[in-house]
């Protein structure tokens, strides 16, 4: 069985049928994870779950260590990830309650996020153009159809730096290029994981049409919260649905992202590098 990990918020882990939970603090050579990790079993499947903002929702997105996440999710053996988003929608066909399942992330952040592990002596530019594993979103959307919650597959996230929610200039710009989510975390942790050769994709929970539909008010924080409150439960069951499929599958689109990404002469990486990333190159460089 793979293992399966979940980052969202920290009520996530709170699935029925989850046994042997643990709360486990990892190192990492990128600082502190934003909450210690919660690892469990679902149908025999081991699960690791990760409050992306930390319980209590104390990080803003700005400032997650997006880094020590992935990183931590890779000490503990996770082969896939399974993102759960509050999203904004960008189309009028998503509505407020539905699901998206993205297949690919428009970047609009610009605070220099840390969002990737080469640096300081070693590059690598992995394959990025489709940027969400088919084999974990057909198991969402799969999951999703067969519990008849609404969901739609498909469409680019437009990864915002925020805090702050869009200017209605911003959100119709989105709209007019055709983006169809929005939201302001999922892309860094796509990049982070692609690296780290685990495979990714976002279950988007939509919760409000950002601010420019002209029949529906502008997004607030009451509202996102609302939505998700009350969508939360849909959530937890297409996890439960999809986690143990995910579990047994038997290759990971991601698994070799870095076989032809490494650019840097071996010799020539820094000995400080190689052992920050081995865990994410040793069975490159050595």
């Amino acid at each position: 069985m793979a293992t399966v990990g979940i980052i969202g918020g920290s009520g996530l882990y709170q699935i029925e049928g989850i046994s042997k939970i643990k709360e486990v603090a990892v190192k990492t050579p990128f600082g502190a994870p934003s909450d210690t990790f919660i690892t469990g079993e679902l149908e025999a499947t081991p699960v690791v779950f990760l409050p992306r903002h930390g319980r209590g929702h104390r990080i803003s997105p700005s400032d997650i260590n997006y880094r020590a996440n992935i990183y931590g999710m890779k000490t503990l053996g996770v082969e896939a990830i399974m993102s759960v988003s509050a999203c904004g929608s960008l189309k009028e066909e998503f509505k407020p309650m539905d699901f998206v399942i993205p297949d690919q992330f428009l970047d609009r952040t610009h605070k220099a996020r840390k969002d990737t592990f080469f640096t300081e002596g070693i590059v690598a530019h992995v394959a990025f153009a489709d940027p969400v594993s088919k084999e974990i979103a057909d198991i969402l959307e799969q999951s999703a159809k067969q519990l008849k919650i609404p969901v739609h597959r498909g469409g680019t996230y437009v990864n915002m730096e925020g805090p702050q929610f869009s200017t209605k200039a911003e959100s119709n710009l989105y709209r007019s290029w055709g983006m169809d989510i929005i939201g302001m975390t999922n892309l860094t942790e796509a990049k982070l994981a692609r690296e780290a050769e685990i495979s990714y994709a976002t279950l988007g929970a939509v919760t409000d049409y950002d601010c420019w539909h002209p029949s529906h008010d502008s997004v607030t924080l009451d509202m996102i919260l609302n939505y998700l409150n009350k969508n939360v439960a849909n959530a937890k069951a297409i996890l439960k649905a999809a986690i143990p499929l995910v579990g047994q599958l038997k290759h990971f689109s991601a698994a070799d992202a870095l076989k032809f990404a490494i650019i840097t002469n071996p010799d020539m990486v820094p000995l400080k590098k190689k052992k920050e990333l081995g865990l994410i190159i040793g069975k490159y460089i050595k």
